[in-house]
Formats: C-alpha cells, sequence, structure tokens
C-alpha cells in the first residue's frame, strides 16, 4: 500500500487516522477526475462520447460526496463550519468567515484547522 498521503509514518497512526487519510486523497483523486471530465466534455465534438463522459461525471461527484460526507461525519467542526457554507446564496467567503467564526467561538479555535 503506498503512503503518500502520510505525513507521518503510518505504522504510528492509529486505523482511524489512517483511514481518514485514505478518504482524504479519494476526496482530492475525485476532485482531480471532475476537473478532467469537465476539460474532456468541453473540447469534445462528438455527442455521443460527450454524453458518456456526462454520465461518468456524475459518478464522480457521487463519489466526491460521499467521500465529503463521510469526512464531515468524523470531524464534527468541519461539519458544523461547511453547514455555514454549503448550499447558501450570497459571498461565499463572508458565510465561510461567519461559519469559522461562530463555530470556534467556544473553543478559541483549539480544534480548528
Amino acid at each position: 500500500m503506498g503512503t503518500e498521503q502520510y505525513h507521518e509514518p503510518p505504522s504510528e497512526l492509529p486505523a482511524e487516522t489512517r483511514t481518514f487519510a485514505r478518504m482524504c486523497a479519494s476526496l482530492a483523486e475525485e476532485a482531480e477526475a471532475i476537473g478532467w471530465y469537465v476539460q474532456r466534455i468541453a473540447v469534445e465534438p462528438d455527442a455521443q462520447s460527450r454524453a458518456i463522459m456526462h454520465d461518468s461525471l456524475g459518478e464522480e461527484f457521487k463519489h466526491f460526496s460521499m467521500e465529503l460526507e463521510f469526512l464531515l461525519r468524523r470531524t464534527p467542526l468541519w461539519r458544523e463550519i461547511a453547514r455555514g457554507i454549503l448550499f447558501t446564496d450570497g459571498d461565499i467567503v463572508q458565510h465561510g468567515e461567519a461559519s469559522e467564526a461562530e463555530a470556534t467561538e467556544d473553543d478559541g479555535g483549539a480544534s480548528g484547522g
């Protein structure tokens, strides 16, 4: 098994942390695949080929969403911050700043990233 996603010796990390790292790596891979499909679809002249790629893109979005949800369920602070940003209208940065401030005000940001 590769260890590229680890910054500490894997043997010293608890199983939960190794699972978390694998899911982070998977999330990044799905995001990269989404970017590739968007580019391919943008330049593909054949309609049937574009339709197949578009279908594949949907699968990548599904996997990305499931992996994100997995990570958010295991990281309550991330989930709380994400609730203030995701699926909102208005300025994303303002929502992010306000959500982070609200989520970390009880612990002074100690459990933040």
